[in-house]
């Protein structure tokens, strides 16, 4: 699936590493001679020759062998629980390049490419062995994910958007050697968040909501509304016994990962942007270690509005999308005919272009 590029920045293979480096000669002798008579007492009936002790280079060898085996076993146990799309391991290959195409990768996985991008993530990062992630319960929770990002059918806010940061935060969590400072939990918190963190946007602004007094607006009471609602109900489908993801996780770390996720949505409020600049800026200024959660909350609104920085095709289209879905909105609240409305659209754009011309 394209591991083997990054294998040895990644913390799953460290242990494969360090073993390639082991020398014989480097191991005490007592060492030497417990793994000899651990695992040459059940070699044979037949008694050996003390000559035809198994050397330690080969009992090191074995040891390997024997990591190697259980690690793709565990690798191929996940993977059965989701079949990939030729297209879609051909463009897995550059999830950890700048320039991932998230709009090839949407259309290489069947219009699938939150589902994926998260397995395949969690898998990369050893997680689901980690958490003991049941594999159905993951497969079932993200197509319903899926299923809530296309609820309202957003130009924008859709499952290509949530499949889009978590490629991004998973980007700078690697080149920022960040993943070495995180805990799993920290990691899991992180692509967790990332992929739930628009989930059932209704394509409108939470000022939409508040001044509709829509019911969650009500229900939040005009604090950060829709991100309010990602979390809820992305927490609603774990719920059900057949979608939860964290079913074997012991309380210290469901509450911490909880707390972590719920911090990290939160920030993703555009009015807390600036302020979100303004603590970052004074936290560098100080000598004292910067607090984890504020540098992944504002890694995730980092992921969040990234597209500016992308290559101008993704720029563009994202763009695009997006003012899309502010005219939808712009229809909801003026009550004027869509067509009436593109056609004033496109008579005061051929306006401001004659007088451009002009210029």
């Amino acid at each position: 699936v394209g591991w083997t590029e990054v294998r040895k920045e990644w913390r799953l293979l460290d242990t494969e590493d360090e073993l390639s480096d082991l020398q014989a000669e480097s191991v005490p002798s007592e060492v030497r001679d417990w793994l000899a008579c651990t695992f040459s007492r059940k070699m044979g009936v037949a008694k050996r020759r003390p000559e035809e002790k198994p050397r330690f280079r080969s009992i090191v060898h074995a040891v390997q062998a024997g990591i190697f085996v259980e690690r793709m076993y565990r690798r191929t146990s996940n993977m059965a629980g989701l079949t990939y799309p030729p297209t879609a391991l051909t463009a897995l290959k550059e999830v950890d390049q700048w320039s991932f195409d998230v709009f090839s990768f949407h259309e290489a996985t069947g219009d699938h490419a939150l589902k994926f991008l998260v397995y395949d993530l969690l898998t990369r990062y050893d997680l689901i062995n980690r958490f003991r992630i049941p594999v159905q319960a993951l497969v079932q929770f993200v197509e319903a994910l899926e299923n809530g990002y296309s609820k309202h059918r957003n130009p924008y806010h859709n499952l290509i958007h949530a499949a889009d940061v978590t490629q991004t935060a998973h980007f700078l969590m690697l080149h920022t050697g960040l993943m070495h400072w995180l805990s799993e939990l920290e990691i899991l918190a992180m692509v967790f968040a990332a992929a739930i963190h628009d989930f059932e946007h209704t394509g409108t602004t939470n000022n939409f909501h508040i001044h509709t007094r829509s019911e969650v607006a009500i229900l939040y009471n005009d604090r950060s509304v829709l991100e309010n609602h990602h979390v809820s109900a992305a927490y609603r489908l774990m719920a059900e016994e057949d979608m939860n993801i964290l079913v074997n996780l012991n309380k210290d770390d469901w509450r911490e990962l909880r707390s972590l996720v719920i911090e990290m949505v939160m920030s993703t409020d555009m009015s807390c942007h600036f302020q979100q600049i303004k603590t970052m800026r004074n936290a560098l200024t100080q000598t004292h270690g910067i607090d984890k959660v504020k540098v992944l909350s504002l890694m995730l609104h980092a992921a969040d509005i990234s597209h500016p920085a992308k290559a101008w095709p993704l720029h563009y289209r994202w763009t695009h999308s997006l003012m899309e879905e502010f005219f939808r909105q712009v229809l909801c609240c003026s009550g004027i005919h869509e067509a009436v409305f593109r056609a004033l659209h496109t008579a005061t754009q051929g306006l401001c272009c004659f007088l451009m011309s002009m210029s």
